[in-house]
Order: C-alpha cells, then sequence, then structure tokens
C-alpha cells in the first residue's frame, strides 16, 4: 500500500454504539479495514471482553499486526466464513457484529489496487489481492451477455449493453489491462452524466461487486450473524449503495417477522413462529458536519437488529 493513505472511518460513534458494548462482551468486526471501529470498540471493553476482527485485505491485515491486545484476535478470511472462523477459534456465540461494507479510502486512493478511474493503474480490484482473478483477467474472457448482465445487474448502468459491446470489440485489438483503458471505453459509450459522477462509475463499481463477490457475500454472512448472536446480541450493518442496503433491510424485516403462515391458517396466537430479531431504532445516515469532512460518507446507512 502506498505511503501516507488514510481512512476515514465512517459513522464510527453512531456504529459502535449501537452495539451497546458490554464490557466483558465478545465482539466481531467482520470488516476491520484500516481498524476505526476496532479501536473504539476496544476502548470500551474491559479486561474480559474480546473483539475478533476479520479482513481479506492483506494491507487491512498488515494494519490489524500493529494492535497489541490480548484481547483481539486478527483473522485474514472474508466475513462470508464468519461461522468458520467461530468455530476455528472455539466461539460459540458473540455479543456483536459490526459490517461495514464499503471499499476502505485506502484501497480507492492506492492507484495499483486499480479501483478507481482517476488513475492509470492495473486493473485489478481484488480485495483480497493474494487469490483470485483480477478485473482485467476477467474482462478478457468474459462473453458479451455476461458482460452485460453484471453492469445492469451490479452497476444499474442505462448503458450496460454498449459497453459491454465495445469492451468485446476492444479486446479483439488489444487487451484492457488498465484502469483508463476501461475507463475510456465506458466514457465513449454513456451519452448522459449524472451531476458530478464520472461516466465510468457505475461500470467500476459493477466490477468490483462481481469481482469480490461482494453481495453472494453479504447473502451468506447476514444469517450467519443472527445465528451465531447471543440474546439481547446485535447486528450492525452500514451499506454504501442501493443493492447493499436493500439486500439488508429485507433480510432483517424478514428475520423480524418470523416465518410466515399461509392466509387462514386456524393456529394459536402462542404458536405462531416468532421472529428472531427485533429491528432496533431508524436507519442511521452521516450528518451534514460528517460528509462535509469525507464525502463518501454521503451513502452510508446503518441498520440495526437485536436478537431475541
Amino acid at each position: 500500500m502506498s505511503e501516507g493513505l488514510v481512512h476515514a472511518t465512517v459513522l464510527l460513534n453512531e456504529a459502535v454504539e449501537a452495539l451497546e458494548i458490554k464490557p466483558d462482551g465478545i465482539y466481531v468486526d467482520g470488516t476491520f479495514g484500516r481498524g476505526g471501529h476496532s479501536r473504539l470498540i476496544l476502548r470500551k471493553l474491559g479486561e474480559r471482553g474480546g473483539l475478533i476482527a476479520l479482513d481479506k485485505d492483506p494491507a487491512a491485515i498488515a494494519a490489524g499486526k500493529t494492535i497489541v491486545d490480548a484481547r483481539f484476535r486478527m483473522v485474514h478470511r472474508g466475513f462470508a466464513q464468519l461461522g468458520e472462523v467461530l468455530q476455528e477459534l472455539g466461539v460459540e456465540r458473540v455479543d456483536g457484529v459490526l459490517l461495514d461494507l464499503g471499499v476502505s479510502s485506502p484501497q480507492l486512493d492506492d492507484e495499483q489496487r486499480g479501483f478507481s478511474f482517476r488513475f492509470d493503474a492495473p486493473l485489478d480490484m481484488r480485495m483480497d489481492t493474494s487469490r483470485g482473478r483480477t478485473a482485467a483477467e476477467w474482462l478478457a474472457t468474459a462473453d458479451e451477455g455476461e458482460l452485460t448482465e453484471v453492469i445492469i445487474d451490479y452497476g444499474e448502468e442505462r448503458f450496460a449493453r454498449q459497453i459491454a459491446r465495445a469492451i468485446v470489440a476492444t479486446r479483439q485489438e488489444h487487451a484492457i489491462l488498465t484502469t483508463k483503458q476501461l475507463s475510456d471505453i465506458v466514457a465513449k459509450c454513456v451519452h448522459t452524466r449524472e451531476p458530478g459522477k464520472n461516466p465510468a462509475t457505475r461500470t467500476f463499481q459493477a466490477i468490483r461487486i462481481h469481482i469480490n463477490r461482494e453481495l453472494e457475500e453479504l447473502e451468506s454472512v447476514l444469517p450467519q450473524c443472527v445465528d451465531h448472536l447471543r440474546p439481547g446480541g446485535r447486528m450492525a450493518v452500514i451499506s454504501f449503495h442501493s443493492l447493499e442496503d436493500r439486500m439488508v433491510k429485507r433480510f432483517m424485516r424478514d428475520m423480524a417477522q418470523g416465518d410466515k403462515l399461509p392466509k387462514g391458517v386456524p393456529i394459536r396466537a402462542a404458536d405462531v413462529p416468532q421472529g428472531k430479531v427485533r429491528l432496533v431504532g431508524k436507519p442511521v445516515y452521516a450528518s451534514d458536519e460528517e460528509i462535509s469532512a469525507n464525502p463518501r460518507a454521503r451513502s452510508a446507512v446503518l441498520r440495526v437488529a437485536e436478537r431475541i
């Protein structure tokens, strides 16, 4: 990672406060990043408390190693392996799980990671640079239909078909290896621009989500959070785009409602299936002050649920 890249933790106090930290509780930070949430959780824990942090990014793991604290354990694993990690550590239930689904500022601002169209850099986009296909490798092999589907589904880009067609045509002439090459291709296909947004924004988002299987992993981890929470334990999830937030909102709502029965089924009220969680408060958004200091916070949404 390039030196001097700083990460501003979004909804730092709001997310940690939502967990209602118990001094002797066991907590999971499923997305360590650069440790903003983890460090605040540790400050609120007592001597008998514990924090387990997960992250796929080797740079985040390196940052985690700077925390020297007997109550803290850092694991190089994505949050989709939450249940597996807890089993390996001999932890059955925890008092809270925090997921910050955003890409960290150092990831975006380190040009070598290939997340941003602001730099001319290798087209990588992997959260975990130690494994998996790069964005360039995927673009070299995906057919036009798959490209279109990904850009529509994950980027909600209206010009997805034109972009996919242009990618296929371009790679027949030369490999698409850099962020600038991809950005230039997209710019020629996007005929109307959203105010303040680069025309490549939606396409880069879509490819990043696909390469890292972000929505699949989110879908996997949400039920694991509920299964491993103690009664009264809380899960707090910060989303940054509508696809994630929609998934989190629906999951928490469904878990709160419990199993749905067909209409007209004769059953006593006491036998009606109960939900596994209760929703805590309303969605929390970044304040104007935070957005002014960190514009990337403008799309953040925090949702909280408590295990019944």
